[in-house]
């Protein structure tokens, strides 16, 4: 039994240390090497300080800023473990809502976003990424047409002009990928660090 035994352990403790040990650590090394920004996060720096990752949403509420999609993510309520709360971009719990087309929960959440967005800029239609969720919860991209629409706001909170403001969008703005894949986006945190250079 012992010589049916032994090969079958060996070969356990060596695909374990090849594929357990070896290969991520190999992967790791080399994604460093040919991806040092994105290998170690693609963490933003602001005068030598991360202020965040060009690949996680932040939860930006302050009328001086441009705003990403709303998040779905949750966080263990502090006053009892057994419930949660809501947590924007909380990037330990990345997960969309399981509210589904006719949940009341998520009508009410649309509707209210909704009546804000146009009290914010009567007349004018609301971008759909601007009242729904990424399957993540942590998209860090809004369209072109979302940045676009809350330029009044951000213009008025700022007493800067709107053309101004129209043109660092549209100078935020990034492609499809080889001119194919994905869809014209504007990362929401690189539009605020050069909404704050723009305002110095």
């Amino acid at each position: 039994m012992l010589t049916q035994l032994r090969p079958a352990l060996v070969l356990l403790i060596a695909l374990t240390a090849l594929t357990g040990l070896a290969y991520p650590l190999a992967m790791t090394g080399l994604a460093g090497l040919a991806f040092p920004s994105q290998a170690a996060g693609s963490i933003v720096l602001r005068d030598g300080r991360p202020v965040g990752s060009s690949l996680v949403g932040q939860n930006f509420t302050s009328a001086r800023y441009f705003q990403g999609r709303p998040s779905a993510t949750v966080a263990a309520d502090p006053a009892d473990a057994a419930k949660t709360v809501p947590a924007p971009y909380n990037a330990a719990n990345s997960s969309g809502s399981n509210l589904g087309p006719t949940s009341a929960a998520l009508a009410e959440r649309v509707g209210a976003d909704l009546a804000r967005l146009k009290a914010e800029n009567p007349g004018v239609p609301v971008p759909v990424d601007l009242v729904t969720t990424s399957a993540s919860g942590l998209d860090p991209d809004i369209s072109p047409e979302a940045a676009l629409f809350q330029v009044k706001r951000v213009a008025a909170a700022r007493s800067l002009p709107e053309p101004s403001l129209r043109d660092l969008v549209a100078g935020q703005v990034r492609g499809r990928w080889l001119g194919l894949l994905g869809e014209p986006r504007v990362n929401v945190l690189a539009l605020n660090l050069a909404l704050d250079e723009m305002a110095k």
